[in-house]
């Protein structure tokens, strides 16, 4: 085999017994999981906001972009739930480049899957303890969910992955919102087709275990905008593409129907400041249509400190080194402005 097996990682109870989580902290996360639960099921009006960075690649950025959110999130409390992004997994189209905090917790050095692990650990532990909200995370690699299963309140399926089984089985056993994107192809069936599969009940392997779990009610659906065979990306968050999911959801009589919009990636193409405009635009729809209100619980956002994105090694703070995001200004003044219009 071509392997090189570098070394045995720690098991998730042993990862998990060196950085548990506190008491209170327990309790935080539970009651979170219910408020953001309750948006799905229909028990909430609220509305959901995921946002920040593309990825997570500096401590302290990112525990001062949270901090920021927090204090936006205690204007809004009564109209919005905001679920930080703290993504430590970046999928790469081609495999190449940076692969986010788990590979590399510092970006200008090599690879160290167990550092990466702490890291992930020690700076989710400490976004709850300091701004009192629970995050969302890419699951890139389904084996790994066990590491963070205790800290994440959401969790998102990519639109390289939608289509693995793998995927979809660990989302079945998830107790938290699981959101499936569409794939880069656009097809909605395979976006649905892996909610069926992820809202069903499995057995199978799962980390040298045959496991068997119970199907995730609270799995729905991710807009997230489509690629072209020429390569031109189509955008899926318009009024008549809600409508359309709208009845998928109603032929597949599938449980508690849900949407996120992802206002960036294909459905901006990688404009972020579109992500504005676009964010409007939903609200718009849903505003004017009770099945897309009652369809679409949130939009996922991705802002950082500054705005754009920088190239590794130039050292902006708070700047994002793979995808451009919203500056905070520009997002906080969005925040704002969807509290209002929800």
């Amino acid at each position: 085999m071509s392997f090189e097996f570098i070394k045995k990682l720690p098991t998730p109870a042993e990862i998990k017994e060196q950085y548990p989580l506190e008491k209170g902290l327990v309790e935080l996360k539970k009651q979170r999981d219910s408020e953001i639960a309750d948006v799905f099921t229909g028990k909430s009006d609220k509305f959901l906001m995921v946002i920040g960075p593309c990825s997570a690649d500096n401590e302290d950025a990112v525990l001062d972009y949270v901090s920021r959110l927090a204090k936006v999130q205690e204007k809004i409390k009564d109209k919005v739930i905001i679920i930080p992004r703290i993504y430590t997994n970046k999928p790469r189209t081609n495999g190449q480049g940076y692969k986010g905090m788990l590979h590399q917790p510092d970006p200008e050095k090599k690879p160290d899957m167990l550092a990466g692990l702490l890291a992930i650990r020690e700076m989710h532990i400490k976004a709850m303890k300091e701004t009192g909200l629970t995050a969302a995370d890419e699951m890139l690699y389904p084996e790994n969910f066990r590491y963070f299963e205790d800290i994440l309140s959401y969790v998102a399926v990519g639109a390289r992955s939608v289509e693995d089984q793998q995927h979809r089985l660990t989302a079945s056993g998830m107790d938290i919102p699981c959101g499936m994107k569409n794939p880069t192809s656009g097809n909605l069936s395979v976006m649905m087709n892996s909610v069926i599969a992820a809202q069903s009940g499995h057995t199978f392997l799962y980390r040298g275990h045959e496991v068997k779990t119970e199907g995730n009610p609270l799995t729905h659906t991710i807009l997230r905008g489509s690629v072209n065979k020429q390569e031109q990306c189509i955008a899926n968050y318009h009024y008549e593409d809600l409508i359309l999911l709208h009845r998928l959801y109603e032929e597949r009589n599938l449980v508690n129907p849900a949407c996120i919009v992802d206002a960036n990636h294909s459905n901006s193409n990688k404009q972020f400041m579109e992500q504005i405009r676009i964010t409007k635009d939903v609200l718009h729809s849903r505003n004017n249509s009770p099945e897309i209100k009652n369809l679409v619980k949130g939009l996922m956002i991705e802002s950082y400190i500054e705005g754009g994105c920088q190239k590794i090694g130039e050292h902006i703070y708070g700047k994002s080194i793979t995808d451009p995001c919203l500056g905070w200004e520009d997002s906080e003044r969005l925040l704002l402005e969807v509290a209002e219009l929800v």
